[in-house]
C-alpha cells in the first residue's frame, strides 16, 4: 500500500473540451458524409488517432489542391504559349507563368530596383509578394528554353502555395477549439482549388489565417505582427484592425488592441522601410497602380460603365468607391456597437473584407481567397457557404468565357458581354446573400451556428466571455434592462404615514 499514489499526488489530465461535430447539427454535411459511411456515432472513439481532424483536413486541401493543379495542365502544356484564347477556353490562366518573364525574373532584375521594359515600369505587387516571387525565381533553373522555364517557374510557386493552402486550412481548423472539423469547409470549397495558383494572393491568406489562430489564442503581439506581414504580402489584411478596434472599443480591451496594432505597424514598417528608403520609385508602384487603374472585371462599376456612352472617369470612381467603403465600414461599426450581444470577430472581419471586394472598381477572381477561411469562421453552415461558393464558380467560370469571347476573333468562341454581366451580379449577390446571413447572426444571436452550440467568440482571444464596457442604443437599452431585472419592485405605501408606529 505504501507504493500506491495518494489523492492528491495523482494527475488527472484535463478534459478536452467536446468537439462540435458538423454530422451532427448541418444537414448537408450529414447528407455529404454518406459518402464516407455516414455521420460519426455517439460511441465514436476521436482523439486517439494518428488521424486528429487538423491532419486530416490538411490532407484533404493538399489532394483539392492537387485537382486545382491538374485544372490548369491544359495550360501547362501549351495554352499558356500557343493561341490566344485557348488559356481562356480552358479556364486555366494563371499570372504566375507570364510575369516570369514579363516582371523582369527571367532576366534576373531585381524587384522594385531595376526598371522593367516595357508599360509597367517597375513591379506592381507589395514588397513581401515581390520577395515570395524572386525566391521562387532563385528555385527556378535558368536554363533550356523560355517556356521551360516558365513552366517550371509556375510549378516551384504551385509547391510554395501548396504550403500556403495546408497553412490555412490547419489555422481554420485550429482556430476554434471545439469545431475543427469547419475547416472542411476551406479544404473542400471549389473556388479555392479553381483559383489558388492563378496569382500569389495564398501568401497573404495564409499569413492572416495564422493571426486570427493567434489572436483566438489571446497573443495580441503575434497577430499584429503576422497582419502587418500580411499586409506587406496584400493590402486587405490591415482592414481587420477596423473590425477589432470596434470590438475592443465595446469590450474595454485597449490594451491589447494597442499591442496588436503596434505589432502591425513595426511589422509592416520592417518590411517596406528598406524598400521606401532605397528604391522610392519602385515601392510606390503598387500604390500609384491601384490609384491609377480603370475600372475593370468582376466590380459593379464595370456593368454601369459597359452601360453608358463614356467610360466612368477613375478618379469619381475612386472617390465614389472609397466613400461607399467608409460608408460600410461605419455600418458595421454601428452593428458591433448596437447588437443585442458582442458580435464575433470573424463575422465583422468578414463583412468588411467583403464590403472592399463589392465597392472596389476590380474583382479578380482569386481575391475569392480572402474570404474563404473568414467564411468558414463567420458562418460555418454548409448550405449557405456551397450557395456563395456556387457563385463564385459561375463567375469564375464567366470571366474566361468573356475573355475567350473578346480574343477570339470573329468565331465569338465563349461568353459575350451580357453574359459576363450576368455572371458579375451572380457573384455580387452570392457575396451579399453570405453577409445577409451574418447580420442576420449578429442581430439574432441565437441563430448564430457558432453559439447555439454553446461558444462565444472562439477566435475572439481576450473578447471571449468579456464584458460589456461601451454599447449604445439596442444594445445600451438591453444592458440597463439586464442590469435592472433582478432589482425587487420598491415597497408600495397604501397611504400610511411612513413616521406612524403604527
Amino acid at each position: 500500500m505504501c507504493g500506491m499514489p495518494s489523492a492528491e499526488t495523482t494527475y488527472v489530465k484535463p478534459e478536452e473540451p467536446e468537439q462540435v461535430r458538423p454530422t451532427r447539427e448541418d444537414k448537408v454535411a450529414a447528407a455529404g458524409s454518406e459518402f464516407l459511411g455516414g455521420p460519426i456515432g455517439w460511441r465514436a472513439l476521436t482523439g486517439r488517432s494518428w488521424w486528429t481532424p487538423v491532419r486530416v483536413i490538411a490532407l484533404v486541401m493538399i489532394g483539392m489542391f492537387a485537382l486545382g493543379m491538374v485544372q490548369k495542365f491544359p495550360c501547362y502544356d501549351g495554352a499558356w504559349f500557343y493561341g490566344a484564347s485557348s488559356q481562356y477556353t480552358h479556364a486555366c490562366y494563371s499570372d504566375i507563368p507570364h510575369l516570369y518573364q514579363g516582371r523582369g525574373f527571367a532576366d534576373g532584375l531585381i524587384p522594385y530596383f531595376d526598371r522593367l521594359p516595357g508599360d509597367m515600369e517597375y513591379l506592381e505587387y507589395p514588397v513581401l509578394t515581390g520577395v515570395f516571387m524572386e525566391v521562387a525565381a532563385w528555385l527556378t533553373p535558368g536554363s533550356g528554353t523560355i517556356q521551360h522555364q516558365e513552366q517550371v517557374y509556375w510549378m516551384v510557386n504551385a509547391g510554395m502555395l501548396m504550403i500556403c493552402a495546408a497553412v490555412i486550412a490547419a489555422c481554420v481548423a485550429r482556430t476554434h477549439r471545439r469545431r475543427p472539423w469547419d475547416g472542411l469547409l476551406v479544404a473542400l470549397a471549389p473556388a479555392f482549388a479553381l483559383t489558388a495558383t492563378i496569382n500569389w494572393d495564398l501568401f497573404a491568406v495564409a499569413l492572416t489565417a495564422a493571426a486570427m489562430l493567434m489572436w483566438s489564442r489571446g497573443r495580441a503581439l503575434a497577430f499584429g505582427i503576422l497582419i502587418g506581414l500580411a499586409t506587406a504580402a496584400k493590402l486587405y489584411p490591415a482592414l481587420l484592425l477596423g473590425p477589432l478596434f470596434v470590438l475592443c472599443w465595446r469590450a474595454g480591451k485597449w490594451r491589447d488592441f494597442a499591442v496588436a496594432a503596434s505589432g502591425a505597424v513595426v511589422a509592416w514598417l520592417a518590411m517596406n522601410l528598406p524598400v521606401m528608403l532605397m528604391a522610392s520609385d519602385g515601392w510606390s508602384k503598387f500604390y500609384t497602380f491601384s490609384q491609377e487603374r480603370g475600372v475593370d472585371f468582376g466590380s459593379f462599376w464595370l456593368v454601369i460603365s459597359q452601360h453608358m456612352d463614356t467610360p466612368l472617369d477613375t478618379d469619381v470612381v475612386n472617390t465614389l468607391a472609397s466613400a461607399l467603403m467608409v460608408l460600410a465600414c461605419l455600418g458595421v461599426a454601428a452593428l458591433a456597437l448596437t447588437a443585442p450581444r458582442r458580435p464575433r470577430f470573424a463575422q465583422l472581419a468578414f463583412l468588411v473584407v467583403a464590403a472592399f471586394i463589392l465597392t472596389n472598381k476590380v474583382y479578380s477572381p482569386q481575391y475569392v481567397l480572402w474570404l474563404i477561411p473568414l467564411a468558414a469562421l463567420a458562418r460555418p453552415k454548409w448550405r449557405d457557404f456551397l450557395v456563395w461558393q456556387a457563385c463564385e464558380v459561375v463567375y469564375f467560370l464567366g470571366i474566361w468565357l468573356y475573355l475567350a469571347y473578346t480574343t477570339s476573333g470573329d468565331k465569338h468562341q465563349g461568353l459575350p458581354t451580357d453574359g459576363y454581366q450576368a455572371a458579375v451580379i451572380v457573384h455580387l449577390l452570392g457575396t451579399l446573400y453570405l453577409c445577409a446571413i451574418i447580420v442576420r447572426d449578429i442581430w439574432l444571436p441565437e441563430r448564430d451556428v457558432v453559439r447555439r452550440s454553446g461558444d462565444d467568440d472562439p477566435s475572439g482571444g481576450v473578447l471571449d466571455g468579456a464584458e460589456d464596457r461601451f454599447v449604445f442604443g439596442h444594445a445600451a437599452y438591453m444592458a440597463w434592462e439586464k442590469e435592472h431585472e433582478a432589482e425587487p419592485p420598491p415597497p408600495v405605501n397604501w397611504g400610511k404615514d411612513p413616521d406612524s408606529s403604527l
